[in-house]
């Protein structure tokens, strides 16, 4: 019976149409034009809504509040801070504090030490 499960199956090489040319088909500018449209109201109602939380001044940039401007400044510091530790040590002497570390862990993180020379 496997003739039933095929009976709509048409038998014979597939034809390819060649009268018409294939068309591409081209963007509309309106699309585009209309995205940008979207996107700018988007940022019009987001830039809209922050301006509420601090004060504004006339040229239309928010003005950070003290707590803003502290949280800005202990940022600045600390990655200050990290770069300098980072520039102290050289590539060799952070190769061999991360092996020992590497020693200090239990052989269930166990990894293969790296090395410098190579």
């Amino acid at each position: 019976m496997p003739s039933d499960e095929y009976s709509c199956v048409s038998r014979g090489k597939l034809k390819l149409k060649t009268d018409g040319e294939i068309k591409k088909k081209k963007k509309k500018k309106k699309d585009k034009e209309k995205l940008k449209e979207k996107i700018e109201a988007t940022a019009n109602e987001v830039n809209g809504s922050s301006s509420g939380e601090g004060s504004t001044s006339g040229s239309g940039q928010r003005m950070l509040t003290k707590a803003e401007m502290a949280f800005k400044q202990m940022q600045e510091k600390t990655q200050k801070k990290r770069i300098l530790e980072k520039a102290s040590m050289t590539h060799k002497e952070r190769v061999e504090k991360f092996n020992q570390h590497l020693d200090s862990l239990t052989e269930h993180f166990d990894i293969p030490k790296v090395s410098w020379t190579k």
